[in-house]
């Protein structure tokens, strides 16, 4: 799919805002939870996605929620996992049940991150 207007494009959390409260964003300060919800540290934290995508997904995390197309799996548990580990994040047990089911189908896939500061 080729989108060829900003109009039919949401920037999207990567991990929503809500998933990151309930995975310990609630105990942060105001100022880092700002920085969390701007962080244009990392190229994945923020990504451009088509609207539709973006309501689909809303607060979901992947026990919940994957991209429609199945070979965009691997690469988005990765940036998933980067950016919980980025932000020192936890994940509920449900939640790493399908990070790791779907992992098992990702021999080559590697996570990436730096913390953020």
């Amino acid at each position: 799919m080729w989108v060829t207007s900003a109009s039919d494009l949401d920037i999207d959390h990567m991990v929503p805002l809500a998933e990151s409260w309930d995975s310990g964003a609630s105990a942060w300060t105001a100022q880092r939870r700002e920085a969390y919800a701007n962080d244009q540290g990392a190229a994945t934290s923020l990504v451009a996605v088509t609207a539709r995508s973006n309501r689909s997904k809303a607060d979901q995390d992947p026990a919940q929620w994957m991209p429609p197309a199945a070979e965009v799996h691997c690469r988005y548990i990765a940036e998933w996992v980067g950016t919980k580990l980025r932000w020192g994040l936890t994940a509920d047990e449900a939640e790493v049940a399908a990070l790791e089911d779907t992992a098992r189908g990702c021999p080559d896939q590697q996570v990436a991150y730096e913390p953020a500061v």
